[in-house]
């Protein structure tokens, strides 16, 4: 099982340490090669996805991914800065379908800025799509405005576009993903407003037709996003555009406790995936050994479930998770009176601890 290893930028480093040292910690063989994505690529190669990084990433069974970005590239031209690499990442290897599991652990209902009795038992699996969209249409740039409001201006523009293949795919993967959880699936869009997303809302309820085991809703985007915070148990799989998921995944990270703990997986028809914690590089507290590493490590055992064929391992690894959570361990970002305050690497070898726990019953 080939691992390409790319810790990026920020914290990115320190999290991806403790999720590799929670690897070795299993009975398994692995072939882990690192290499620098983003800001430490573009600081050594001139670029945030060197050929010889995109490669690795190829030839790998699956990515163990930091996180990319720092304030001190913002003034890069945008095909320079270190997200590129990610996008890059995406597109070359065809990841389509994102994956984010929001899941509130009974450790961390007071962590979560809504009431207890809002998100006890959540457990919402977010499906993004991933390679279309606005992220990625074409044309796209900044030109004279020929006409509009004030035509001779200056203006900038995006194009959001989705093909039927791309949107039959990404909804096929969340009904299938459905029939193994609660038979729901919503559909978030804004049909109302965006010939786009009219569209996607017409191929969702083609594709439902082979799923009549499956319950669809479909629900405008607003309103999902007000939903998400005033009854998020109401949810079963959400799947979305590339724009939409963006920003619900992370509203929905917060209902978790913080987005610390939020993993996620990109796959690509062959299942070969890309696995990284949603939330950013961090710079502001890179070094200090503080970040929340619990994200990552479930990134890795989401790697273990999809795309290493390693089920048993991956829920070996999501208990030890759960179970330092229960032992009161908390980095500073889920910290509350009354819990015990460790770094990040302590909280990783926390993690191995109860690891190697689970071996032992």
């Amino acid at each position: 099982m080939k691992i390409a290893v790319l810790p990026g930028d920020g914290i990115g480093t320190e999290i991806v340490t403790q999720a590799v040292r929670v690897l070795n910690a299993l009975d398994l063989a692995f072939e882990m090669e690192h290499a620098p994505v983003g800001g430490a690529a573009y600081d050594l190669h001139g670029h945030p996805l060197p050929t010889s990084t995109l490669r690795l990433a190829q030839a790998a069974d699956a990515t163990l991914f930091g996180a990319v970005g720092d304030w001190k590239y913002d003034t890069l031209e945008r095909a320079l800065r270190p997200e590129q690499a990610i996008l890059g990442l995406r597109k070359e290897l065809a990841l389509f379908a994102n994956f984010r599991p929001a899941i509130c652990y009974e450790a961390l209902i007071g962590a979560s800025s809504l009431k207890p009795e809002l998100v006890a038992g959540l457990d919402i699996l977010i499906i993004r799509e991933l390679t279309g969209d606005i992220y990625f249409g074409q044309p796209r740039g900044r030109r004279i405005a020929g006409d509009g409001h004030f035509p001779g201006s200056q203006e900038a523009f995006d194009t959001m576009r989705y093909s039927r293949p791309e949107i039959e795919r990404i909804a096929h993967v969340a009904f299938q993903a459905a029939r193994k959880r609660n038979q729901r699936v919503t559909s978030v869009d804004k049909a109302n407003v965006l010939e786009t997303f009219q569209f996607w809302r017409d191929v969702v309820s083609d594709v439902a037709t082979h799923y009549p085991d499956v319950e669809l809703e479909h629900m405008y985007v607003d309103n999902a996003a007000m939903q998400l915070v005033r009854a998020p148990r109401k949810f079963d799989v959400v799947v979305t555009g590339n724009l939409f998921g963006d920003i619900l995944s992370d509203e929905a990270a917060m209902l978790t406790g913080s987005i610390g703990m939020l993993p996620s997986a990109s796959l690509n028809a062959s299942n070969q995936g890309l696995y990284e914690p949603c939330h950013g590089s961090a710079p502001d507290i890179a070094g200090k050994n503080i970040a929340n590493p619990l994200a990552t490590i479930l990134s890795a055992a989401m790697m273990l479930r999809f795309s290493l064929g390693q089920a048993e391992a991956a829920e070996r690894v999501e208990a030890a998770v759960k179970s330092v959570l229960k032992q009161g361990l908390r980095t500073t970002d889920i910290f509350s009176e009354g819990n015990t305050l460790v770094s990040t690497s302590e909280m990783g070898t926390a993690v191995v601890k109860a690891l190697s726990q689970t071996t032992s019953n």
